[in-house]
This record gives C-alpha cells, sequence and structure tokens, in this order.
C-alpha cells in the first residue's frame, strides 16, 4: 500500500510521511539518487510502499514531466509478459491481430517500474539482461530494434541473494539491477511514525467520506507495540476496518484484533495427564531429554540410540526455527546459527526444504 501526502507547493507529487531517523535517512538517499540516472533497485518486505518510492523518485528526476509505467512482474502470466514488455507486432501470434507497444516503448524517456522482480520467469530474465546491456529491444514478432530509453527501478520483497543461491534468479541480472540499492525499513523499525501514518489514514477515509473515529485509551500504545507483518499496507486496512465498524466512536482496546491488544495472549490452557507408560520406556525418555538438555554432558540412553538420524532430526528442527525466526531470509537464519549462507543452502536443499521456503514465499 502507498501512503501519499501533498508536498510543499504541488499536488501531484507522492510524499513518504514519517520523522524517524529510517525515513530522514531514506528520503536524502531519496534525493540523491533521483538526481542520478542509474537503475535502482527497491527492496523491502510486502507493505512497505516500494511503488511509492518508486514514484517519488520519478517525481524528482528530469524525467518527471515524461511517463511512469509500471507493470507487475507477478501478476502477469508467464506466457504474456514478454509482450507485455516489448510489445508485438500483428500476426506475431494467434489473437495478435494489431501492434501493440510494450511498456517499455511506452515509458520512453521516462522511467519505468519493474514491481515483483523476482516472479519473473528465468527465459524472461534473459530477455531483460540482454535489452540492460544493449539498451535496445524488438517486439515479438519483429526485427525492428527499438531504443530500450527508459530508466529502470525495479522492486522486491525478496532477498535475490537467496534466490540466486537457490537457481530462481540470475546473478548477471543481479548486478545489473543492482547498481543502486534502496531499502525501505519495516514499520516495526519506525517508531512514532505508526501514530503519523494512522491518523494521517483515517483523515484520508474522513475525507473520502467513510466516517471518523477517535482512538482512544491504550489503543496508541498497543499500535506501537505491535510488530506489523503487513506493515503499511495493514495498518491503512485496519484503520478503514475501525471506521467502518465503529464510525463516530471512540476506539477502544477491546475494538482492535485480538492479536493487538495487550491482554490478547493465548489462555492458559490446562495441562493434560501425561499418558501412562512403562518404567523402562520412561527412563529412556528422561535419558533422551538430558541428551539434548544444557548445561551439563549428554547422557546415552540405555537402549541406545541411532544417533545419525538422531543428530539430523535436531539439525533439521533448528534450520526450520531459525528460517522461520528470520523470515526465511536465509542470511539471517545462517547467522542465527553460526554458518556460512552456502553452507545453510547446501543443509536446505539436504532436508528438502526449498518446498518449504517456496511456500512461505507464495
Amino acid at each position: 500500500m502507498s501512503t501519499t501526502l501533498p508536498l510543499e507547493n504541488t499536488s501531484t507529487e507522492p510524499a513518504l510521511l514519517g520523522d524517524s531517523q529510517p525515513m530522514q535517512a531514506l528520503r536524502a538517499l531519496l534525493r540523491r539518487v533521483a538526481a542520478a540516472d542509474s537503475t535502482v533497485l527497491i527492496q523491502g518486505e510486502s507493505g512497505t510502499g516500494k511503488e511509492l518510492v518508486a514514484r517519488l523518485l520519478h517525481a524528482w528526476s528530469a524525467r518527471a514531466a515524461r511517463p511512469f509505467v509500471a507493470v507487475n512482474c507477478g501478476a502477469i502470466p508467464g506466457e504474456l509478459m514478454e509482450s507485455e514488455l516489448f510489445g508485438h507486432e500483428r500476426g506475431a501470434f494467434t489473437g495478435a491481430q494489431s501492434v501493440r507497444k510494450g511498456r517499455f516503448e511506452l515509458a520512453g524517456k521516462g522511467t519505468l517500474f519493474l514491481d515483483e522482480i523476482a516472479e519473473m520467469s528465468p527465459p524472461l530474465q534473459v530477455k531483460l539482461l540482454r535489452v540492460l546491456q544493449e539498451r535496445c529491444f524488438e517486439r515479438v514478432g519483429g526485427s525492428e530494434s527499438l531504443l530500450a530509453g527508459a530508466r529502470i527501478v525495479a522492486a522486491t520483497h525478496r532477498d535475490l541473494e537467496q534466490q540466486i543461491e537457490l537457481g530462481r534468479f540470475r546473478e548477471d541480472l543481479y548486478y545489473r539491477l543492482h547498481v543502486v540499492p534502496v531499502y525501505l525499513p519495516p514499520l516495526r523499525e519506525r517508531g512514532e511514525d505508526i501514530l503519523l501514518l494512522a491518523e494521517h489514514a483515517l483523515r484520508a477515509l474522513e475525507a473520502g467520506g467513510l466516517g471518523r473515529v477517535r482512538l482512544g485509551d491504550g489503543v496508541q500504545a498497543a499500535l506501537l507495540a505491535y510488530h506489523w507483518p503487513g506493515n503499511v499496507r495493514e495498518l491503512h486496512n485496519l484503520m478503514e476496518r475501525l471506521v467502518v465498524m465503529h464510525d463516530g466512536a471512540t476506539v477502544q482496546l477491546r475494538d482492535l484484533p485480538p492479536k493487538m491488544r495487550p491482554s490478547g495472549q493465548a489462555p492458559d490452557l490446562p495441562v493434560a495427564a501425561a499418558p501412562e507408560v512403562d518404567a523402562e520406556a520412561s527412563d529412556g525418555l528422561q535419558a533422551l531429554m538430558q541428551l539434548i538438555a544444557e548445561p551439563g554432558d549428554p547422557v546415552l540412553p540405555a537402549q541406545g540410540i541411532d544417533l545419525r538420524a538422531y543428530l539430523e532430526r535436531i539439525e533439521r528442527s533448528l534450520i526450520e526455527q531459525a528460517l522461520q525466526a528470520s523470515n526465511h531470509v536465509i542470511a539471517h537464519a545462517a547467522a542465527r546459527l553460526g554458518l556460512r549462507r552456502t553452507t545453510l543452502v547446501e543443509k536446505i536443499r539436504k532436508y528438502q526444504l526449498r518446498e518449504q521456503l517456496d511456500a512461505a514465499d507464495a
């Protein structure tokens, strides 16, 4: 979700709200980057406003009077993406009844924003690399070479270095895009900006005729304490929900989703009685618990143990926990485990955890 607000003396230029140190540093960086003509790669979690930043780069650049063209690489089927980017000639394929300009051509000498670039198929990555290298392209089914004069701004919520290691993204294309990296901080790292954005969203919703609410005692503290996995998009959606459900009222803590309330933790559940086990099984269970307990030396169970299988089970579990705790960013998980990134990638393949990453990224 992109939060916009008119700046100074213009009603068309997007703005980044926030007085936190990360946002002040981001605005300063964007001012400098906008003055150049280099390719930019915007990275950040979903919902942090990557398209807003791309539009701001365009608005602050010498290309501001030219087109800003955006394409979501994850929203267009792979078989249509090439035509979408480069256009096609009449008769290029079934259904191509006329010449069609692609996004590169429509952008002209403006800015082309490639959102969710990590979703681009490998064959199309090769073609995009060629365009970035040669600064020209051809329509599908055509032979005329057309100038690619647009500035390229790409964005992704994924760790592209991780995608390279997993064989999903071309390393040479990554370095072509990664000329000027721009990182967007997650909302949870922006402190009081959370309240500023909440109030701005409420004012915008009121101006749009949806309704009006006030935030009651404790609500602001709850908003600041929440971790906001959906970032600004989640915050805006919450404000809209509160306005719809409580128009004209003062929102109380009880009106927030349970996960946001200070008392929203799951209640204590009664402890189920342990099943009866025989003495030998009980001794073995206790010995296994001692084997993994720290501190102290591990104790070998009396009946013995399949050490290789046991250690692999522990290793797999710890890797899964590290991936989960680091939001499936391999570099961060490797740091938690004290491993090199390449070593962790090999272990992910060994334990067939790549599918788990795919599911998490979906």
